[in-house]
């Protein structure tokens, strides 16, 4: 039997000491400060009962979702739109806590949802064999990982205006799942097994199905409660938000689209690891999505939000791909973007305002550079772990282990302003981490991955044009995807 969070008469924690992983981010900043806001410090914690987060000294505390939210990007609602086509839609949310140099990466997923359960023998003559499923898999402190995984998703729900989602795998009592955004009290009194997701709220609750990777040290029991403050969406602050792949997001072609859907945040609350208590305040948090008919063929990702070297929150996001364009032939091009957010301005750097080279090996080593109309930007990532296997929606085989991770990489991180001539001028940032994300996924990976993007003149000059896909759809609404809709819409009290 599960116990609810908020049970009380729970023992004390008692607190561990815990040596920091490969050194300290204090260790390598002589004033052992970090560019972040202040932060408390982070205990890490052995819990000695299932209720034993009832008396942990952080409280998050909620906020129900505000229908005028800022920061709000595009793409941020559930995109799909009710057909029987191949779909996905996949979210990733990731906790940063420097001071014992760890990170819990919350990864949410839904399947075919047009089919709630398996496809029947007639269905897949009818639409082929389609996977179905909702689930979460969550990497977490020293590289343990834990997965929970239903082909059913009959309970899973996500909201068409706003980054709003949840899954009950487990019922409490025979009480009927929730279907929105409930308060967290309710959600612990409903739920036994199960998650929900928005913008400022991450909580949930889950036993591990290790049956799906005999590749991972794992973990059995995952529960957690944390809020968040966003501080960066995907754009300058104070300006509009912009869609990551800009007006081409809201057509379904280029698939899969990816958005970013927060770039930086502080987030504060705990996480209990099989038995662990995490606690965290203002802790860095990032997080994203994907969306469409089937993952890429071939990727590499960086994402770090903990530097040295730098006043204020600094925000990085690095993708390469090998993408299918649409058409009758199987054709591929290679896409790719470094995008940083340092003191309120985003530094774009992107096919379509420039030029953007890598060299990544199969594993362990990643170089990126790229310019634009104004700065030049370069970066490296390596890293000695081995990495942990992650689930990624397939066509062929539906979530599959397909890619690899490590989130304690060494990362470098530098910016130029681009000189008349078009050398580097003056530097705007010099920044290092050792919490960097490092991922390679798809493949074949043979060799050592070259690459630089090469989008046609004619899509460039059209990816410029400032087009107001909000206003267009605005005056035409019935036409609007899914997942675009602004959030007028959305409840305002639960």
């Amino acid at each position: 039997m599960q116990h609810p969070i908020g049970s009380l008469g729970s023992p004390p924690l008692i607190p561990d000491p815990i040596p920091p992983r490969h050194g300290s981010v204090s260790d390598q900043c002589p004033s052992g400060k970090l560019a972040a806001p202040k932060r408390a410090i982070t205990r890490r914690l052995r819990a000695v009962s299932s209720d034993a987060a009832a008396a942990g000294s952080v409280k998050p505390v909620y906020i129900s979702t505000p229908a005028d939210r800022g920061l709000r990007t595009p793409h941020s609602g559930y995109h799909f739109d009710g057909s029987t086509r191949p779909f996905f839609e996949g979210w990733y949310f990731k906790v940063a806590i420097p001071e014992i140099r760890q990170s819990f990466c919350f990864m949410y997923t839904v399947e075919n949802p047009a089919f709630r359960k398996m496809l029947s023998p007639l269905e897949v003559l009818e639409n082929g064999p389609l996977y179905t499923g909702t689930g979460v898999q969550i990497l977490g402190a020293d590289d343990k990982y834990i997965c929970r995984y239903s082909q059913e998703s009959g309970s899973f729900w996500g909201n068409r205006h706003e980054l709003m989602l949840g899954n009950t795998f487990l019922s409490k009592d025979n009480l009927p799942p929730p279907d929105a955004e409930v308060h967290p009290q309710e959600f612990n009194s409903r739920v036994s097994e199960g998650f929900q997701v928005t913008p400022h709220w991450n909580q949930g609750f889950i036993h591990g199905d290790d049956g799906r990777t005999d590749h991972n040290k794992t973990v059995k029991t995952a529960r957690w409660e944390y809020s968040t403050r966003p501080v960066y969406g995907w754009g300058n602050v104070n300006s509009k938000q912009k869609a990551t792949a800009w007006w081409l997001a809201a057509f379904p072609v280029f698939e899969p689209h990816w958005q970013i859907c927060m770039a930086s945040g502080l987030s504060t609350g705990w996480i209990e690891w099989d038995g662990e208590m995490f606690e965290f305040q203002n802790a860095p948090s990032y997080s994203e999505k994907n969306w469409g008919g089937a993952f890429l063929r071939k990727w590499f990702w960086i994402q770090c939000n903990v530097f040295e070297g730098a006043r204020g929150e600094v925000s990085l996001t690095v993708v390469g791909a090998l993408r299918q364009l649409p058409g009758p032939f199987d054709y591929y091009e290679n896409a790719a973007l470094i995008a940083v957010h340092y003191n309120g301005v985003f530094y774009e750097f992107v096919p379509w305002n420039g030029v953007v080279t890598w060299e990544v090996s199969v594993w362990g080593y990643w170089h990126m550079s790229a310019e634009n109309e104004t700065h030049i930007a370069e970066l490296e990532g390596t890293t000695e772990e081995s990495g942990t296997m992650l689930l990624a929606p397939t066509s062929e085989a539906g979530l599959a282990p397909t890619c690899k991770d490590a989130c304690s990489g060494l990362l470098r991180l530098r910016i130029w302003e681009k000189g008349s001539n078009g050398i580097k001028g003056k530097n705007v940032l010099d920044v290092t981490s050792n919490m960097a994300a490092l991922e390679v996924g798809g493949g074949p990976w043979f060799n050592t991955w070259s690459g630089q993007t090469t989008t046609p003149e004619l899509l460039k000059r059209a990816l410029r044009v400032p087009v107001d896909v909000e206003g267009f759809y605005n005056l035409a609404p019935l036409l609007k995807p899914l997942g675009c809709r602004v959030a007028e819409a959305v409840r305002q009290s639960f």
